[in-house]
């Protein structure tokens, strides 16, 4: 019997750049002077695979002065494991009698059914179903890849280890099982199978046809990591055949017999029982993968032949063996102590350390921009971080380099998607302010409008919308867009295209249940009617609408239901798998790049950035349905496998002629640790180290963000003409005035006023002004019923500010205890009683006019009046007073003693604060108490009641005198025992001069 020839199986190392030196080998050793290569197929990973693999062709035929050639065909094999597209693979080969594959979106629902079916009551709804029947389709995902049939649930490897399963792991193990069990009796019954097995089915089916009838036309696969079983089978028919070839990407040749085992078993069980994975496999090191891809090809390592061409864009050899050495494993590693210098040397290496990713992205920016000085040079930036990436391309183009980030963005995050999103979480939640006016503000909305018209009305609304939330619904918005039409006509135009809109998804929310396709036709059809087909009509319109169209279908298919609460995240979930490319067009040298989709390319400069744990690599999880033990009794490599493919990913990218390796030591969430790849090479380097840093490009960073050395800015002190000093003074600014002219100067003076945020915490004023306008009421009802109640006022006028329902739980009791006490301490006067309820009171003091409102006025027994001010908080203190400060009350005697409260007349004895906050004794009711600031009683400090109205009238003469008709500037902050409100912080820059007052101007 003939000897079996070797199998033809290659290798390309990393530095020789995988795609030219490919397209360099198959030009000379397949061309045909009339076809080209035409009868030549490959077998390529993944779709971006065959477009780096086409453009190595035309690179080849320029090189070579050739104005065409013919391209051989390319059939993409994919990964389900790796989540990536699968091609039309061996399809039109005759493989006519494999069933076809179930719609994946199809699958989801399906198995949420029979999950239902399975857990009872213990099946989680909605949302958080949909994600645990994705989870369930991924690890069937997982088992099928390696060839692993619902059966071996059952077998004795896995039912012997689970009773030492936790009882969570157990559950999920028998559910699990049960629902393979039934989808595959369902698919069976549809004539249908899952897109795993049925790319199985292919694969098994093309190398029984290939074996028993190899083609005349040569067939190579090239750049396949994927170790699935039933892939490996077929590549080691297409390494025997005559005209076959297996070419690696980046297998190291060089690696010591001793490393290569200490990688582990990688699939070769030692002996009949054993698990193929042990739990000391090496999975992590970046051969880890390709020496489980040969077990199972059953190829020996020896077997494996180097390439034969490099490049265009090969780097210097010398780089390789220390590249090797950054990967060893535990025991291997230990070698690095005797490692010579000139093997430790990463020549054409720069490390770039920045300190967060803004930074990091400028500086990468530069360097890219730097490269393309030099003509026809590439430049590729490889991240995972996609935020990164989006970073570097707007620093990008800046310099009008457009750059197009091909791995995509999650639907979820385009502009169309976004939109849909928010649509469903205003539907959820009855049109919240924050997500209501960004739908309204969206970049596509106009709901029909000139952009320009449509945002100056939004813009009037949600000025008067600012504030704490109000009652959900468009109610709000509608009350405000009735007020503002009678002076602005087209606001009222606007809101009734609003309101078309969005009615019709709104009543939604009042639904327990809804069906999800009817949801889906709901949300396009009110984008639409915001949007136009603006919606659809870019890339990610174009996504957002398949995505739309197959979804509803199949859930109308399953008729599924869930809370209108859900429906956000159950679409969230769902698009964030949809990744949406932009369209091809940006700078012909510069990428940026995926993990994936950096796989076989090559430029002349590689930036590897982001090399931060949790980034790159990503961080390792735990199966979502089966426990890591049962994984490796069914032969699934643990979830560190995918460590293992980032590192050879990183060890084939720099393998390029210049490779910058680039982190931030912070990221939005804190101090940022090194991937451990990063810091095996700062290791390897050792005293080295500093040679290799990349430094100008950080310095350069950060002097386009540093401005010139600004002069230390001053304490404000404005000083307005005599003609802006002429203003009047309420009861309540005379604190400012003399405690911090500059907020007086830029509120009274300026105009200045703080704008309230969307959806705010009801504010101290707010809550202020709701309690005043309830007692206001109640006393003027007093006036004519003694039977008037506190209860049904308070429930009116909260139903008139349409307070938010939520807020109203929480606020709502509290306040209605402290008005309780109100009124009855109201109602237990003898000889005391009610006179006025904010009563306006203006005087002219000096010349200068000074007005204030009393929430209450009282006359007591022996004539007097008695001034009561209303806090929904902590009152000012008799020390304040003392001070010079909380003299409203004061300001307010002085009116009445000069008469300035219409219709009433008396002299002003008495001065209360009647505050709602928590009682300091035995109140009944739990909140109210009176407090008088002033020296009364027990009270050791303080002023007493006969000099309060003098010291008043001083203080405001002294605040006339200086700031009104004087020619004082409004200092800031001038007394620093003023306990001021920080509105106006920021406008007098206050943090850029307070550090200095104490040493002095000079410090």
């Amino acid at each position: 019997m003939a000897e079996r020839a070797q199998p033809k199986v290659y290798s390309i190392a990393a530095h020789r750049g995988l795609a030219d030196a490919l397209v360099a080998g198959l030009v000379p050793h397949y061309a045909d002077a009339e076809f080209g290569l035409a009868r030549l197929t490959l077998l390529v990973p993944s779709s971006r695979a065959r477009r780096t693999i086409s453009e190595a062709f035309i690179r080849h035929a320029g090189k070579m002065g050739r104005p065409g050639l013919l391209m051989p065909r390319m059939a993409v094999v994919g990964d389900l494991d790796l989540d990536e597209t699968l091609g039309p693979l061996l399809d039109p080969l005759g493989a006519a009698d494999i069933p076809p594959a179930i719609d994946p979106q199809r699958r989801l629902f399906e198995l949420a059914k029979l999950l239902t079916g399975v857990m009872g009551e213990r099946a989680p709804k909605g949302a958080t179903l949909l994600r645990l029947a994705r989870e369930a389709g991924a690890t069937m995902d997982r088992l099928l890849v390696e060839d692993i049939d619902p059966a071996d649930l059952l077998d004795d490897a896995v039912t012997g280890i689970y009773p030492d399963l936790s009882a969570h792991w157990q559950n999920s193990l028998r559910d699990f099982s049960a629902v393979q069990i039934l989808w595959k009796q369902e698919l069976a019954r549809e004539g249908l199978l899952d897109a795993a097995a049925r790319r199985n089915r292919l694969f098994e089916w093309a190398g029984r046809r290939w074996k028993d009838n190899p083609p005349e036309t040569p067939i190579v696969a090239v750049g396949v990591t994927s170790a699935a079983p039933s892939l490996a089978k077929l590549l080691r028919v297409i390494a025997d055949l005559e005209n076959g070839a297996v070419v690696l990407p980046d297998f190291d040749l060089t690696l010591s017999q001793p490393v290569w085992d200490e990688l582990g078993r990688a699939g070769a069980a030692p002996e009949p029982g054993d698990t193929p994975f042990a739990r000391d496999d090496a999975v992590t090191h970046p051969q880890y993968h390709l020496k489980l891809l040969l077990n199972r090809m059953g190829v020996g390592r020896a077997e494996v032949q180097p390439w034969h061409r490099k490049g265009l864009a090969a780097a210097p050899p010398k780089r390789s063996h220390a590249i090797g050495s950054l990967f060893l494993p535990p025991e291997a590693s230990k070698g690095w102590v005797d490692l010579p210098a000139e093997k430790r040397r990463l020549s054409g290496v720069r490390i770039l350390t920045c300190a967060n990713p803004e930074e990091e992205a400028q500086a990468i920016a530069l360097l890219v921009r730097e490269a393309l000085e030099e003509p026809e040079k590439r430049v590729a930036v490889v991240t995972p971080d996609r935020a990164l990436a989006r970073r570097v391309v707007h620093h990008l183009d800046r310099w009008n380099i457009a750059a197009d980030d091909s791995a995509g963005r999650p639907l979820s995050q385009t502009p169309a998607g976004r939109l849909l999103l928010l649509l469903a979480e205003i539907m959820a939640d009855k049109a919240p302010p924050v997500p209501l006016m960004a739908l309204l503000a969206h970049p596509l909305v106009d709901g029909g409008m000139e952009r320009g018209v449509w945002l100056r009305q939004l813009r009037r609304v949600e000025r008067e919308l600012r504030g704490p939330r109000r009652a959900g619904g468009l109610k709000p918005i509608g009350e405000i867009a009735a007020r503002l039409a009678e002076r602005h006509a087209r606001v009222g135009e606007w809101f009734v295209v609003v309101e078309e809109a969005l009615d019709p998804l709104l009543s939604l929310s009042d639904r327990p249940h809804v069906s999800l396709a009817e949801l889906l036709d709901m949300l396009a059809a009110t984008g639409e009617a915001l949007c136009g087909e603006k919606l659809w009509a870019k890339e990610d319109g174009r996504a957002l609408a398949a995505f739309v169209e197959d979804f509803r279908l199949h859930a109308r298919e399953a008729g599924f239901a869930l809370a209108p609460g859900d429906a956000a995240i159950a679409l969230r979930e769902a698009m964030e798998q949809v990744a949406v490319r932009p369209p091809y067009g940006g700078h012909a040298r510069v990428q940026i790049l995926g993990l994936l989709e950096s796989r076989m390319n090559r430029a002349e400069l590689v930036i590897c950035a982001g090399l931060n744990e949790g980034v790159w690599p990503t961080r390792g999880g735990v199966d979502a349905l089966l426990a890591p033990p049962v994984l490796r009794a069914l032969g699934v490599p643990g979830s560190d496998f995918r460590i293992g493919l980032s590192a050879h990913d990183l060890a084939g990218a720099m393998g390029a002629p210049e490779v910058v390796l680039s982190r931030s030591e912070r990221d939005e969430a804190g101090p940022a640790i090194p991937s451990r790849f990063l810091l095996r090479v700062q290791a390897l380097l050792g005293e080295m180290l500093d040679r290799y840093e990349e430094k100008e490009a950080v310095d350069l960073a950060r002097a386009m963000t540093r401005a010139a050395m600004a002069g230390r800015y001053p304490r404000p002190a404005p000083n307005p003409t005599p003609e802006q000093r002429d203003v009047d003074i309420s009861a309540t600014a005379l604190d400012r005035l003399l405690g911090d002219p500059y907020q007086f100067y830029a509120g009274k003076i300026m105009g200045l006023s703080d704008l309230d945020v969307l959806d705010a915490e009801p504010s101290a004023l707010w809550q202020g002004n709701v309690a005043h306008t309830i007692l206001q009421r109640w006393h003027e009802a007093s006036e004519k019923d003694n039977s008037a109640s506190l209860g049904p006022i308070m429930e009116a006028v909260l139903e008139e500010e349409n307070a938010d329902p939520l807020m109203r739980g929480l606020w709502q009791p509290r306040l209605e205890s402290a008005l309780q006490w109100v009124e009855h301490e109201v109602e237990s006067y003898e000889g005391r009683r009610v006179l006025a309820v904010e009563k306006e009171g203006r005087m002219s003091f000096e010349g200068v006019p000074v007005h204030g409102r009393a929430d209450r006025i009282d006359r007591l027994e022996n004539g007097s009046l008695a001034i009561i001010d209303y806090k929904t908080g902590k009152p000012p203190s008799a020390a304040m007073v003392e001070q010079g400060f909380a003299l409203q009350l004061g300001i307010l005697g002085l009116i009445a003693e000069r008469g300035g409260f219409e219709g009433l007349s008396g002299d002003p004895e008495g001065y209360e604060y009647w505050s709602l906050g928590k009682a300091k004794d035995d109140n009944p009711f739990g909140f109210g108490y009176v407090d008088v600031p002033l020296k009364v009683g027990r009270k050791t400090s303080g002023v007493l009641p006969e000099d309060f109205l003098p010291l008043a009238a001083d203080k405001l003469a002294l605040a006339i005198n200086r700031f009104i008709k004087g020619r004082d500037p409004f200092t800031a902050r001038e007394n620093p025992d003023y306990p001021a409100y920080d509105t106006y912080d920021q406008l007098m820059r206050l943090d850029e001069w307070i550090a200095h007052q104490d040493g002095g101007d000079e410090a």
